[in-house]
């Protein structure tokens, strides 16, 4: 076994996951669920705004803001950008939001018809930018104006999109994949799509470090990160290598200290990573003896070749409201807030 799998299932037995290279971050603790009337649709991702307003995916409207009290409101008109969730034939699947380098603009991609939207949060201005072929996971643009967005699999809008996205969970193909839409993809003209990585295992969450020159991009059913060397000129990666082997990372969140935040959701936890070691730490997980007994069934499905998306269930992320997708980093020492498959986001704040 190796060692991907042995940290991931020593973590089924007890999941304390402390990597064994030592502490990168403090204890996190759930503190409230936001907003507490449970009434968000699919909050798969969101970003916080300068005033602490909270942007959430949300499949019935594209985008919804949280203002601090939890008041709820839509944001934006999606549907004058082509946006229809009529399931079952046209379901959308708001996944991945992203603010862009300007602090202005947001980036929304939808993993069940492959659109990626730009919103100008100041004037709720939506504009759809791309239209790929099968569904985009996650989008961010570069200060060059390029838009790197990830590919999960092989799943074409439709009445059967979301049955083969989580088909692709279950049986792994390598048919994730990364892409760059060159500057401007801003709306003004039509940017043609870069194949830039392919044979990704359920490419999902992006992260941009300029500062060091490096693109991460999180294989989730390869239990992995990898990165690579970034041209922010032309676009060309190279150096390419694993930044940390870890279980099933999902959305992924770089912080001002160079560090990746990382959604687990088959461990059902808040993970820290160091990318230039590779060490990673466990900001929270809501430990049960159900999850433990989960995670051991997971991986004997895994090495028998059965199903194992008939495991999923509350088990695998109770006390969570759902499978745990992405999350939202605020300002340093501020509250984390947990997005998901659920009704609602959890609060996080640091323990004592």
């Amino acid at each position: 076994m190796n060692r991907t799998c042995l940290a991931l299932f020593a973590l089924a037995v007890a999941f304390t996951v402390q990597a064994d290279t030592g502490e990168l971050s403090q204890s996190y603790e759930q503190v409230a669920l936001f907003p507490a009337d449970r009434s968000l649709v699919r909050p798969e991702d969101g970003v916080m705004l300068t005033d602490g307003t909270l942007l959430i995916a949300d499949q019935a409207h594209g985008l919804v803001a949280l203002d601090p009290t939890g008041a709820k409101r839509p944001f934006g008109d999606f549907a004058a950008a082509g946006y229809v969730h009529e399931p079952p034939e046209r379901s959308a699947g708001p996944n991945g939001v992203a603010m862009e380098p300007d602090g202005i603009h947001a980036l929304v991609a939808d993993i069940l018809t492959g659109a990626i939207y730009r919103i100008n949060t100041e004037t709720e201005q939506v504009v759809r930018i791309h239209q790929h072929e099968f569904g985009a996971n996650s989008a961010r643009r570069d200060s060059s104006g390029a838009v790197w967005f990830s590919q999960s699999t092989r799943n074409r809008a439709g009445p059967d999109s979301e049955a083969r996205m989580f088909a692709a969970v279950d049986e792994g193909p390598l048919d994730g994949a990364l892409f760059r839409l060159p500057p401007p993809a801003d709306g003004s003209t039509e940017s043609v799509a870069e194949l830039k990585l392919s044979g990704l295992t359920f490419g999902n969450g992006v992260a941009i470090d300029e500062a060091r020159g490096q693109i991460y991009v999180a294989e989730t059913m390869a239990d992995r990160i990898v990165g690579y060397r970034m041209s922010l000129a032309d676009g060309s990666l190279s150096e390419g290598r694993v930044v940390a082997e870890l279980p099933s990372p999902d959305n992924i969140e770089l912080d001002e200290a160079g560090r990746l935040w990382v959604a687990s959701p088959i461990a059902n936890a808040l993970l820290v990573v160091d990318p230039d070691s590779g060490a990673w730490s466990t900001a929270f997980y809501p430990e049960t003896a159900e999850h433990r007994q989960v995670m051991i069934e997971w991986q004997r499905r895994g090495q028998t070749g059965e199903s194992r998306l008939a495991v999923m269930g509350p088990d695998m992320w109770a006390p969570l409201p759902g499978l745990f997708t992405g999350l939202i980093l605020t300002h340093e020492g501020g509250p984390i807030y947990l997005t998901g498959l659920g009704d609602t986001l959890v609060k996080l704040e640091a323990s004592e």
